[in-house]
């Protein structure tokens, strides 16, 4: 099997706690965990129909400094794109709660999808936190790439420059990329993790 079973938000929710500290849930060389959400067009997307590919997770709130460094600068654009390119699926995730920075309901994500040209395959909607908590993101963006096999090979960083200065994304190692290249060559990933930065998710109290 390439994936688990999928699992419900009850169930995640009892088996992790909506109020428990964000740990390590997802363990790299590890089985990715299942998911299913509604994208921002009302579509039910989940994470095993996209078997046989590299999947790229991306934690995201379009009101962080952060976020804006890599979507401003047009290098997550160009990075979704390199990787849809090389056969991946993109996925980006916003599990900023109501009420919060960063909420999203679907027409704010459609119309945000388009005037940032972002190129990722669809743009889901976790408002409730479940698969977030989950999967333990904490920064936005936080970063992780699921082999076609179903494993977890990378969760960290975009890249291995912890600011919001555009300047900085020139000289960077953009880790999500050179990720995909490897794997893409057959090779193992060198940098299977880093330490995210960003803003701090904006998760349901």
């Amino acid at each position: 099997m390439f994936y688990k079973p999928a699992i419900t938000s009850l169930a995640i929710v009892a088996a992790f706690g909506m109020a428990m500290p964000l740990a390590a849930a997802q363990k790299t060389g590890a089985i990715a965990q299942d998911f299913k959400l509604t994208d921002m067009n009302g579509k039910t997307v989940q994470l095993s129909s996209f078997r046989g590919k590299p999947v790229v997770l991306e934690w995201h709130n379009p009101g962080c400094p952060f976020v804006a460094k890599h979507y401003d600068s047009g290098n997550m654009q160009k990075t979704q794109a390199a990787a849809r390119e090389q056969g991946a699926v993109w996925l980006t995730i916003n599990s900023g709660a109501k009420g919060k920075q960063g909420y999203m309901n679907g027409p704010d994500a459609q119309k945000l999808f388009k005037e940032t040209g972002m190129k990722s395959n669809h743009y889901l909607l976790d408002m409730k936190g479940v698969v977030g908590k989950a999967y333990a993101a904490k920064t936005t963006p936080h970063m992780y790439i699921i082999d076609a096999s179903g494993k977890l090979v990378y969760q960290g960083g975009i890249d291995d420059k912890p600011t919001a200065d555009q300047a900085d994304i020139k000289e960077a190692r953009n880790h999500v990329s050179a990720a995909l290249a490897e794997l893409k060559a057959g090779k193992s990933v060198s940098v299977a993790q880093s330490r995210p930065y960003g803003c701090s998710v904006k998760y349901e109290s």
